[in-house]
């Protein structure tokens, strides 16, 4: 059956042009075996309607969706590779499938692939993604929007039949197409090739289509009073994902400047990680030998892509106002980084000075008792200390290292979003999803082709979406034979 009238396509990112994008074919797959579909996003956005076979001609085989892209666009970048320039990029392993306006709150969203094929952007690589690696973005992206963070969803996940050859896998490895629904894939990298380029007429065009589209508040009174407004704006909202990160103990693992988008979003997800416990020295990627983008130095490394977008504003703008604006980027985190510990814990704000000397026992306490991350969070909202006192670990909380967290704790006011009785407050233990997890859920996948742990590890992180979001329980949305 076709879409419902709910959804709503566009094709907005060709008004850009050819300068900005390659019409690209996707690949031709020996087989399409649905895994997982984001049928509570589907819904959302009009394509819950798509029944399996539909939803597999879409999104396995890329059958234009009706109203948008004929041919999808494989978009056109630069960036900063663990700071190395890098001008060969671009989409080597996806493209735009297609547009869509969010019925609910009326903003552009992407429908945008990873593993899809080759593209002029690929560099000799195959353009495919593992199933594993389309499994983890599945867990990262439903663990961090449980958590609270703005991240991309990842729509759909499809096996593609096919068997790849990677040098950080068993291989042969079975190879998969992922599907994201984003609100952007327009990136610092983005405007870092027009300036590369000297191209300071599409650089305008490029920052007027994202006011226009994404910003529509950060319009001045002139190119140079928008550029400046512009860059405060994701400033602001890049702020709030790295604090949200760190609220949730999250380590992105590549914040090259090609993986950070204009509307803050975060999305592409490699090697990923959540902490065991507090360590600001934790890496997630293997490769990351110096540590560059450890959990500690995130909000570092965001300000220095931040610092880039700014130098390609530099044509169009002026250089006081921008820096004024980048200037912004410190003091919104410190705001967004107490928003995000409270907003965790379900505590009421007392006032910037008290809110911080919360935050500075919090991350001692963490550090010195390693107590594990998500387990803190879990047994402290609300500030209910009898319920973490007398839970599995009372005794750490009760130790000398984390009596000054708990003393200022207990003077805190809950606030109505806490949502204790919700049933995933009286589980044992916080559904986490460390490393070791993560290979756990896979292994049977692996072994046997058992998706069952997989789906019952979606379902309590659904669970838990709903009680951190202060709804009540309800049904999972995931929909017989397939993941939600």
């Amino acid at each position: 059956m076709p879409p419902s009238p709910s959804f709503r396509p566009a094709t907005t990112h060709a008004a850009l042009g050819p300068d900005f994008y390659d019409p690209v074919q996707p690949a031709r797959f020996p087989e399409t075996i649905l895994r997982h579909r984001n049928q509570r996003w589907a819904e959302r956005v009009g394509l819950g309607t798509l029944d399996d076979g539909e939803w597999i001609a879409h999104f396995g085989r890329f059958a234009p969706l009706p109203g948008s892209f004929d041919t999808p666009l494989a978009l056109r970048y630069h960036g900063h590779q663990f700071r190395s320039y890098n001008p060969d990029l671009g989409d080597g392993r996806g493209f735009l499938f297609a547009q869509l306006v969010d019925p609910e709150d009326g903003r552009l969203l992407d429908l945008a692939t990873k593993g899809s094929g080759r593209t002029p952007w690929s560099r000799g690589a195959d353009g495919r993604l593992t199933l594993k690696g389309g499994v983890r973005e599945v867990l990262a992206t439903t663990m961090l929007e449980a958590l609270g963070v703005d991240t991309s969803k990842s729509f759909s996940l499809i096996e593609t039949g096919e068997e790849l050859e990677r040098h950080d896998e068993p291989s042969p490895t079975r190879g998969a197409v992922l599907v994201r629904l984003s609100h952007s894939h327009i990136r610092i990298g983005t405007f870092q090739r027009l300036a590369y380029e000297g191209d300071t007429a599409n650089l305008g065009r490029l920052l007027e289509h994202c006011v226009t589209h994404y910003r529509p508040d950060c319009r001045g009174a002139d190119t140079a009073a928008t550029a400046a407004l512009f860059l405060e704006r994701v400033a602001a909202d890049v702020a709030r994902t790295g604090a949200r990160w760190l609220a949730t103990g999250f380590v992105h693992g590549v914040l090259n400047t090609d993986n950070i988008n204009i509307t803050g979003e975060s999305f592409d997800y490699g090697p990923w990680r959540f902490l065991p416990s507090h360590d600001p020295a934790f890496t997630a990627a293997y490769f990351d030998e110096t540590g560059l983008y450890a959990f500690g130095r995130q909000p570092d490394t965001l300000a220095w892509n931040l610092t880039r977008l700014a130098e390609c504003l530099l044509p169009l703008g002026d250089h006081a106002a921008l820096e004024a604006a980048l200037n912004s980027f410190w003091p919104g985190f410190q705001r967004e980084m107490a928003s995000a510990i409270l907003d965790r814990l379900a505590l009421v704000p007392t006032g910037p000075e008290e809110d911080a000397e919360l935050l500075t026992a919090l991350f001692t306490a963490l550090f010195d008792t390693k107590i594990g991350y998500e387990r803190f969070f879990f047994d402290w909202r609300g500030g209910a200390d009898e319920r973490a006192l007398s839970g599995p670990a009372g005794a750490i909380y009760r130790s000398e290292a984390f009596a000054p967290l708990a003393r200022l704790l207990r003077d805190r006011e809950a606030s109505p979003s806490a949502n204790l009785d919700h049933p995933y407050f009286a589980r044992p233990a916080p559904r986490t999803m460390l490393i070791d997890e993560m290979e756990a859920l896979w292994a049977p996948i692996a072994a046997r082709d058992d998706w069952s742990a997989l789906e019952a590890a979606l379902a309590e992180i659904e669970e838990m979406r709903q009680a951190y979001a202060g709804t009540a329980a309800a049904k999972s949305s995931t929909r017989p034979g397939s993941s939600a």
